[in-house]
């Protein structure tokens, strides 16, 4: 793919009809450049090893984007270089930048076709491993399901326990003597004892073993210090402090410009629809409560700030979903109320919300710096009055138009579960995750998935 990119930035600039609209001031030798096309690549694939492109690991396909993206800057800066210390090294700085994005764009187009021929033969069958799960559960009952009803994950249950005991030990040990077992995952409740000696078992009979980690809290940033020779523990609420804050900021108000000026005619279309459903007359913003105060979000620390959103529901019909439509709520037990099939919402509303076109104003939210483009949920007040001191952790940061939670399940997941994804991507914050999570989106949305 690297070779690929270097022909075609070449030919686009001396061999295309580019050449008629800007002629080129000198001609690169074709053989020269030929050689120089095979060269320099061996060196970038060093680069993409480095940035772990190649360790034989399980990823995801987005996980891989920011590492190309990375490696294929840090190859162009390499050649910038040379140009730098030899001014003879290229006659044309369109090659140099046209290299730069097709790598990117080719090396991503490749990775693609390989996951997909992959994917492709493991749906047939091929490279399948076969899984025994160890402990029940709701987490091993979801593998469970997963694994059988989903071919791309590459496994197949073809055994489980409710315990590691004696029974299951023989069972495992004779499943692999039949060459029938390649990986054991544990799923029951965290114990040092049974962990132990599960690893062990899977070391002695050459078994890979996972288990399912419990990601809701954990003390994972911590920073020490000694005062008066004194070792202090400084446990850290998020690593989105400092000038990763600032990081954060800046690219939230450039990505939030860009995302204005290309969603601006999708927001208007969808402001007309609004104006002209007869089902709902009413304003095309949705920033008032029934009784005149204005709606209201929790955002960072706790503070409260004035939202708004594209209105999708019957004018004064929001406190509804405290009273006659409190029994239709799919949410009870938890402080969230989600109502399918919500009789509220009107014509437009539906296909807004199912596109999720009816949060696009959020981007002016995070321009104006009450929301970011990646966080927790907005939360209401009413909702973050009946959470316990656990659940508060999510307003240690900014919320976001998208988030893990969004990409996770969007509305199919519930408050636990959406708590411990929002804890998990606070603790463990970096850009990478927030360039994957907005990538990951669109798809997410053109699902479907979760939308009500």
């Amino acid at each position: 793919m690297l070779v690929a990119a270097a022909f075609t930035a070449y030919f686009l600039r001396f061999e295309s009809g580019f050449v008629e609209i800007r002629p080129a001031l000198s001609i690169i030798p074709y053989q020269w450049y030929f050689f120089l096309s095979l060269a320099v690549p061996v060196a970038w694939l060093a680069i993409f090893a480095l940035n772990g492109l190649y360790k034989m690991e399980e990823r995801r396909f987005f996980d891989d984007i920011p590492k190309i993206i990375f490696a294929c800057s840090t190859g162009i800066v390499f050649v910038i270089a040379l140009i730098f210390f030899n001014r003879q090294f290229f006659a044309s700085r369109f090659v140099v930048l046209a290299v730069w994005i097709l790598a990117i764009i080719f090396v991503t187009l490749g990775r693609a076709l390989v996951n997909f021929i992959y994917y492709a033969l493991r749906r047939r069958g091929f490279g399948i491993l076969r899984v025994a799960i160890i402990g029940g559960g709701k987490a091993g009952e979801a593998l469970r399901t997963e694994f059988n009803s989903n071919p791309v994950f590459g496994r197949k249950v073809i055994s489980g326990f409710p315990y590691f005991d004696q029974m299951a030990k023989c069972a495992l040990k004779n499943l692999k003597i039949q060459s029938a077992l390649d990986e054991v995952i544990y799923t029951g409740a965290p114990d040092r004892e049974v962990h132990s000696e599960l690893f062990k078992f899977c070391e002695e009979n050459r078994i890979n073993f996972k288990y399912s980690a419990d990601f809701s809290t954990g003390l994972k940033k911590v920073s020490m210090s000694a005062i008066a020779g004194i070792p202090l523990v400084e446990v850290k609420r998020t690593s989105l402090e400092g000038w990763s804050k600032v990081y954060k900021r800046v690219f939230d108000i450039i990505g939030s410009l860009i995302l204005i000026i290309l969603f601006s005619p999708i927001m208007i279309l969808v402001a007309i629809g609004i104006k002209l459903d007869r089902g709902g007359r009413g304003p095309i913003f949705w920033s008032r409560l029934d009784d005149g105060n204005p709606v209201k979000r929790v955002g960072e620390d706790g503070k409260l700030f004035n939202y708004f959103k594209f209105r999708s529901m019957r004018p004064g019909s929001h406190s509804m979903r405290y009273k006659e439509l409190a029994g239709l709520n799919s949410r009870a037990g938890s402080p969230m109320v989600k109502i399918i099939d919500d009789p509220r919402v009107t014509a437009v509303g539906k296909l807004i919300r199912r596109w999720s076109l009816d949060e696009l104003p959020e981007f002016f939210l995070v321009l104006k710096g009450d929301m970011s483009l990646v966080g927790p949920r907005p939360h209401l007040p009413e909702e973050v009055e009946k959470y316990k001191d656990g659940h508060k952790k999510v307003l240690s940061i900014k919320p976001g138009i998208t988030g893990l939670a969004q990409i996770s399940g969007r509305a199919d997941l519930d408050f636990e579960e959406e708590i411990k994804l929002d804890s998990l991507y606070i603790e463990n914050w970096t850009m990478w995750m927030d360039l994957y999570i907005l990538l990951k989106t669109p798809f997410i949305v053109l699902s479907k998935k979760g939308a009500y």
